[in-house]
């Protein structure tokens, strides 16, 4: 996976809060709170939607850490530093997107990243490490801490790999496409279970990552006429395969609580999301992307 060295990165995309004081976020113990946790993990509403319950979050103040603003200028640095890589990959990702949706009659609105360490106050509750990378519609805001990508590597198996956190990042940017939509609302209260209206929800936003990984190294920055993504191999996307089966309820529960209980999925299985990621990147279509249809 390799940016163009002389691309410039727009840094105004992304807040970065890192550093910042925060406590952690207090949930149930034992197996019902891990669960919880991962319910929340990759969905694309706040924790607070989901009941994620522990003790109020501090203000997240005014003050703005310049380190990435100051540190990450160039492609050559997204090449070198994970933060200015996280940088280029929302910048890639909203370039095609700013392209794509007006030909589909929606506008599309640029999202900002709040990279955050421990917690961090969202307009949908808290963010917090320990949630995971989430998308809230209330702000239109993704919020990351970029410890989660080694808790995706020690606590959840994959491999990692820089194109792993880029579907990370490209997932949660899905969920801002289905928000800008209007698809978000017709969720409703079906949030679990194998044919829920969440597990839909979820595989389209696989779906949509992997679009982007097919027209990334296609569509030109204004900048510079050239796309900022120039080279993705077999193997990131085999990363990228691996983190999305990584993150499978069926795999998820297989592991935390020793069986797998289909009639609570919200993500999908290893499987499904591995298809559905797939299905995006090797037609590089939106409207294949079809996983509500079936509603």
């Amino acid at each position: 996976m390799e940016f163009d060295d002389q691309a410039d990165l727009d840094t105004s995309q992304v807040d970065d809060r890192r550093g910042m004081p925060g406590g952690r976020l207090a949930v149930g113990g034992g197996a019902a709170g891990i669960i919880t946790l991962l319910v929340a993990l990759f969905f694309g509403i706040g924790p607070s939607q989901l009941g994620i319950g522990g003790d109020s979050a501090p203000s997240s103040g005014s003050t703005d850490s310049q380190q990435v603003s100051e540190e990450c200028r160039t492609g050559q640095q997204a090449n070198t530093r994970e933060d200015c890589r996280i940088v280029a990959v929302i910048n890639s990702v909203q370039t095609y997107w700013k392209k794509e949706l007006p030909t589909r009659g929606t506008a599309y609105v640029p999202a900002r990243t709040v990279l955050f360490t421990g917690r961090y106050t969202s307009a949908c509750g808290p963010a917090t490490s320990e949630v995971g990378p989430f998308y809230c519609p209330g702000d239109q805001k993704v919020y990351l801490d970029l410890g989660f990508f080694d808790d995706l590597k020690t606590k959840f198996g994959a491999s990692g790999g820089p194109f792993a956190q880029a579907y990370v990042v490209a997932h949660e940017y899905g969920h801002h496409v289905q928000d800008l939509l209007g698809t978000t609302r017709g969720v409703g209260d079906d949030r679990q279970g194998p044919d829920s209206a969440s597990v839909k929800l979820e595989l389209q936003a696989d779906c949509y990552a992997g679009v982007w990984a097919y027209q990334a190294t296609r569509t030109p920055q204004q900048s510079t006429g050239r796309p900022l993504l120039t080279k993705l191999t077999t193997a990131d996307i085999d990363d990228g395969l691996d983190a999305a089966a990584a993150v499978g309820d069926d795999r998820i529960q297989a592991e935390f609580q020793g069986k797998v209980t289909p009639e609570t999925w919200t993500h999908g299985s290893s499987s499904q999301r591995k298809q559905w990621f797939t299905v995006g990147y090797s037609s590089g279509d939106p409207s294949r992307c079809s996983t509500l249809a079936t509603r």
